[in-house]
């Protein structure tokens, strides 16, 4: 028998049944969870619903025997849930059909209101009450990483965590923080929060006492997060059964910091035992309970908080006639705009239904049978067919088994969370090409020092902030038979151009003190262009260039975009004010598959990837050279639109009209839009670029630029009094410095030599970085502008490195593309792409199938203006003996 706090009475509702059942369905129950897992690259078209647990009977409190229902209309006091399972069952959001399931391993305890939270392609399943009584506190994991063979593990956690427990939250933010909040442990409702972070091992939970006032102690509450990391504690029931309208934001600050925040306005009808899910940024919630046997009124069974305009809204239901809604102690999940809802409890009534509202406009909800045509027309139009699943499913798995084969380590998008007892004796997953992690940091696209925890602060005492520091390995990416994902980790002083020794210079001042963000803005922009961009080529592993050159914008669209742009360079100061943890790019140089393979390998600035706990700082050089110079700016642009705090993009020599209107971006802008067209884009770009920032700062130690600081750049002041909009012409010799000028050669040549660029363009020595570094409180100045063999190259025993990342440069050089990505610890780990071998594509067709012996590239499809690179050829790259030459260095 399950005692799950049971005060509904029966009522003589009849139960709805919407849609006929399709396979092996879970059949009546409640207190159960319903978890939504994506397919890669949040692939909808795999997404799968994962069902656990549950009450599947229930009890009468009149001495009915255990597995007894009360019928509709009884005059019992009240009920009791029993039949407690440790089910699971898969429903597959494409074909709409049910599946039991039993994974191996050890399953954890039958049980009831528990919590579940998915963490990547895991359902993480906590707490709970069962026959026995209180589950155990332990974390049970449902792995799908095999998703035809899931498995059961057990998580070791060590130390103290949250106690035994039911009626409670889990929740997983920012895609990485696993959230537990509530609940009763037998004999008090409670009131605490507690977070584990899953980019740290070993696993430990910590108890949140700092974060302000608290909301107070509640059980049957809900918690859903939003993409960006925000997480809204709604409603539930207080210590004196009294129903709860009430709802907090609980977020994670940069630096370290938790925070509560109360939710604008109240919930229309305080309650408890229902459910609740995001949908974009709208909270929708349905069904619960309000004390004495009754549910929440059909009028308010379904509301939703919409925080991007902080208020409440009730929306129309496209159903007719009875509320499916209004149920408690169901389940609720949601992929893409759809909401799904199952079973749960209708007075003395289980129920076996599944429920999905649509919420694509934003205003109805609109419930239909997820194996309607109208589903299957969405499914397909944004995913394909069923065939080009199958053909990712059997490119996965040759990855997975190639990976074996190397017995190299495969990156995931989340931390394992598989640190299980079966693995404690080293014969586990975790052995095969894994690294330990007293050796060095992971590589894993979210683990430290990516996104490492910072050290705890004592109030009132200065902050402490580390000293920057290179990693003596660097991350590299194998594309060996154009397999992706397969990484290994180099000594530096092992790569095959990079062989100077590191010795860092130890100098800098405290970093400032850290700003706090409204929790009910952060990343939510306003519909626009920016979002078609986002949508149609932030995908790092489908996209495709397209046949006819022709780019997804028109002049007026990406005129939009400039405007939208440009109004946040205009707020934004010459030099940026920038924090860690952060991902530093150089080069790009049009080369948007290089863009795209970085991207897919180490993390995708997005809510689904990692933009919302790391900043990403790009160093200029983003058009000309390569033949994807548009793709290149507008999606660059558009994510500085769509998290303008977390994107920071600053100026390059190639972000000026009279060298770009040479070197490939303006021939491309009347290529692709025609020549009218692709003038005014060209000039309203340009435009734009003299706005850039031309500078940034990280943590206050470390100077990011273009180029260099050359012979008249002493004090970063000289950069920061440059007033923009700023053209070449009126930036006079700091600019030309700032964005043209070199290093020397190698460090035994000192002092402001003369460039091989041209006349008039200096390289500056290592006495110069030393000089600059100690005379700015300053550690270390990272530049970009010249092509490295290895992607990054270093330089004045350290102090300064130079950043390049797109590789293969005009399609001659053969050089490694790289990004520095810098923890919260200031631990900097270069992360490297080498070229692709020839006549191999950047990226899957766009039907998601890989070519096996792919045909002479396209012309359209080359990643190089071949003409205006042989007319004008590129700077030589460093890292490798090369002939003299009367190149042009541009």
């Amino acid at each position: 028998m399950v005692d799950m706090d049971s005060d509904l009475r029966p009522s003589p509702v009849p139960r709805p049944r919407v849609f006929p059942v399709v396979g092996t369905a879970p059949g009546p129950r409640c207190g159960h969870t319903l978890t939504a897992i994506s397919g890669p690259e949040g692939d909808l078209s795999k997404a799968k619903l994962v069902l656990f647990g549950g009450a599947t009977a229930l009890e009468g409190s009149s001495g009915k025997s255990e597995g007894a229902q009360s019928t509709p209309g009884s005059a019992a006091s009240g009920i009791r849930l029993a039949g407690a399972t440790n089910d699971v069952h898969i429903f597959d959001v494409r074909t709409g059909k049910w599946e039991k399931t039993t994974p191996a391993g050890e399953p954890p305890s039958p049980r009831a209101a528990h919590a579940a939270a998915a963490v990547g392609n895991m359902v993480v399943i906590q707490g709970g009450i069962g026959p026995a009584g209180l589950a155990s506190e332990d974390l049970h994991v449902l792995d799908f990483t095999d998703p035809d063979r899931p498995r059961w593990h057990r998580v070791l956690v060590s130390g103290p965590g949250p106690s035994a427990r039911y009626a409670h939250t889990l929740s997983l933010v920012a895609n990485r923080f696993l959230v537990a909040m509530g609940g009763n442990d037998g004999k008090s409702t409670l009131g605490d929060a507690w977070a584990l972070d899953t980019s740290e091992k070993p696993y430990a939970w910590r108890k949140i006492t700092d974060a302000g006032e608290m909301p107070s102690p509640r059980m049957y509450a809900t918690a859903a997060a939003r993409s960006d990391g925000l997480l809204l504690l709604c409603g539930g029931r207080d210590v004196g059964g009294t129903p709860l309208g009430d709802a907090y934001g609980f977020a994670r600050h940069r630096d370290g910091r938790w925070e509560w925040h109360s939710a604008p306005g109240a919930m229309p009808t305080g309650r408890y035992q229902h459910g609740a899910v995001f949908v974009g940024n709208r909270l929708h919630i349905s069904g619960g309970a309000v004390g004495g046997g009754r549910m929440v009124d059909e009028g308010t069974s379904t509301v939703v908080l919409d925080t991007t305009h902080g208020c409440w809204v009730t929306p129309t239901s496209g159903a007719s006639g009875e509320d499916f809604t209004r149920r408690c102690r169901h389940a609720v999940a949601s992929v893409g705009p759809f909401v799904f809802i199952y079973g749960g409890l209708k007075g003395s009534q289980l129920l076996d239904d599944l429920l999905v509202a649509d919420d694509s406009n934003g205003t109805e909800l609109s419930i239909f049978d997820p194996r309607s045509s109208a589903w299957q027309q969405y499914m397909e139009s944004m995913h394909g067919n069923a065939a080009a699943s199958r053909m990712l499913e059997k490119a996965a798995a040759e990855e997975a088994a190639a990976a074996a084969a190397l017995n190299v380590r495969r990156v995931s998008a989340m931390d394992d969370l598989r640190c299980v007892d079966e693995q404690l004796d080293g014969s586990g997953a975790g052995g095969a090409g894994g690294s330990r992690a007293s050796d060095s940091p992971s590589t894993n696209r979210s683990s430290s020092p990516d996104v490492s925890l910072g050290k705890d602060h004592v109030p009132g005492t200065t902050p402490y902030t580390p000293d920057v520091k290179l990693w003596h390995r660097a991350v590299v990416v194998h594309q060996e038979n154009s397999l992706r994902g397969l990484v290994r980790q180099l000594s530096i002083d092992q790569l095959d151009n990079e062989g100077r020794r590191v010795s860092i210079y130890e100098n800098g001042g405290p970093a400032g003190a850290k700003e706090k963000s409204p929790l009910f803005t952060r990343s939510m922009s306003v519909t626009g262009v920016h979002k078609r961009v986002i949508n149609e080529l932030l995908r790092p592993r489908t996209w495709k260039a397209p046949e006819d050159r022709r780019f997804l914008l028109n002049a007026s669209e990406i005129e939009e975009l400039c405007n939208n742009a440009e109004r946040i360079f205009r707020e934004e100061p010459t030099v940026l004010d920038v924090r860690a943890p952060i991902k530093i790019f150089g080069d790009l140089h049009g080369q948007f598959g290089d863009l795209m393979r970085l991207f897919e390998e180490y993390g995708t600035p997005s809510t689904a990837g990692d933009i919302t706990y790391i900043d990403y700082l790009f160093l200029g050089d983003y058009v000309d050279r390569g033949s994807h110079s548009l793709e290149t700016i507008c999606l660059l642009l558009a994510l500085k639109i769509e998290h303008p705090r977390s994107v920071h993009l600053i100026r390059g020599n190639h972000e000026a009209h009279d060298i770009n209107a040479l070197f490939g971006f303006r021939l491309e802008c009347l290529e692709r839009l025609g020549d009218e067209a692709g003038v005014f884009v060209w000039r309203r770009i340009n435009e734009l670029f003299n706005y850039l920032p031309l500078a940034a700062i990280i943590e206050s130690k470390i100077l990011c630029m273009h180029g260099g600081i050359g012979r008249c750049i002493h004090k970063v002041d000289q950069i920061a009094e440059l007033k923009r909009p700023i053209t070449m012409e009126d930036g006079g010799p700091v600019l030309m410095d700032l964005l043209w000028s070199d290093p020397t050669t190698n460090d035994s040549v000192q002092g402001v030599q003369p460039s091989p660029r041209g006349p008039g363009l200096v390289t500056f020595g290592p006495d110069r970085v030393k000089e600059f570094c100690k005379n700015n409180n300053l550690q270390m100045i990272v530049r970009a502008h010249e092509c490295v063999m290895d992607g990054f190259e270093r330089f004045a025993q350290g102090h300064l490195i130079t950043l390049f990342s797109a590789t293969n440069y005009c399609g001659t050089a053969g050089n490694a593309g790289a990004i520095l990505v810098l923890g919260r610890d200031l631990v900097m780990v270069p992360k490297l792409i080498h070229p692709l071998p020839p006549n191999t594509p950047h990226t899957p067709d766009s039907t998601g199938g890989l070519d096996e012996d792919p045909p002479t590239p396209h012309p359209a499809n080359d990643t190089w203006m071949q003409s205006i690179n042989d007319e004008r050829p590129p700077t030589p790259p460093r890292g490798r003996p090369h002939m003299g030459s009367s190149l042009e260095y541009f």
